[in-house]
């Protein structure tokens, strides 16, 4: 994506000053980099710390890649802040149906240009007690089915040993390593000229989703759960920061506005 002179300009000092801060948390593993789509492309990854755009906004600048997010609306009226997320050309998200179309609209056209959105499917940080990634939602899936957008999986593991989902501090000592990989594009040319009903947009959803949760099982030398994990099911929001007391989940937390983790309620 051809960025503005602006544009360049603020991603160059931002990542000026974030790049040196992630190297110094902790060290970097990234794999299947060749993987990334030449044009422009969903970056769906799994969520599992609020410093998960850090790390995987850092692969993507590092691959001249410009990150682009969803932030909630209310950012981008915070001085100095807001100029920064709209010279970046950052989305904008309302929780109004009206909001959530222009923010689609922003993104294809940041992605028609070239550009690389990321999308995260499970909506919020995952509520599974083992972190692996939950039921997705949509929004994902139905842009990359509307405009024929490649989705890229993408699943990381070992920043949220430095910075535990929740957190109130970092943990850098000793030195951890988030690792990274990449996925090849998810095939859904089963779901092409079909109903963008909700049985097409879940099922799409669910090859996206195992697509993340495979990878992941590799970087962990894991098994996922036979079934993933369902907030509904356990009497959860899918929306907001969900607090763990006493070793157990406890109540959500509604939080206004929307943000680029509830990208998920905001497009699907």
């Amino acid at each position: 994506m051809k960025e503005s002179a602006k544009s360049h300009v603020t991603f160059v000092t931002v990542a000026g000053i974030i790049r040196p801060v992630m190297n110094l948390l902790m060290g970097k593993k990234w794999e299947g980099l060749e993987k990334l789509p030449a044009g422009g492309f969903i970056a769906a990854p799994n969520h599992c710390t609020e410093i998960d755009p850090l790390v995987v906004g850092h692969m993507l600048y590092n691959q001249k890649r410009m990150p682009h997010f969803l932030a909630k609306a209310g950012l981008f009226k915070v001085p100095v802040l807001g100029a920064v997320l709209r010279s970046t050309k950052q989305i904008p998200v309302e929780r109004s149906t009206t909001g959530a179309n222009r923010s689609l609209q922003l993104a294809k056209e940041i992605v028609s240009e070239g550009g690389a959105i990321i999308i995260y499917p499970e909506g919020t940080l995952t509520r599974d007690p083992a972190l692996w990634p939950m039921k997705g939602h949509t929004g994902a899936a139905r842009m990359a089915l509307e405009s024929g957008i490649p989705v890229v999986p993408i699943a990381h593991w070992g920043a949220q040993e430095v910075f535990p989902r929740y957190a109130k501090r970092f943990y850098i000592f000793p030195r951890k390593t988030s690792r990274l990989v990449v996925g090849d594009p998810v095939d859904l040319s089963a779901f092409e000229g079909h109903a963008l009903d909700k049985a097409t947009l879940d099922a799409a959803t669910n090859a996206i989703m195992d697509a993340i949760t495979g990878l992941l099982a590799g970087l962990r030398g894991e098994q996922p759960p036979a079934q993933r994990w369902n907030p509904a099911a356990h009497n959860q929001s899918t929306q907001g920061r969900f607090v763990e007391r006493g070793g157990a989940e406890g109540k959500a937390i509604q939080e206004g506005g929307a943000s680029n983790e509830n990208i998920g309620d905001s497009t699907g």
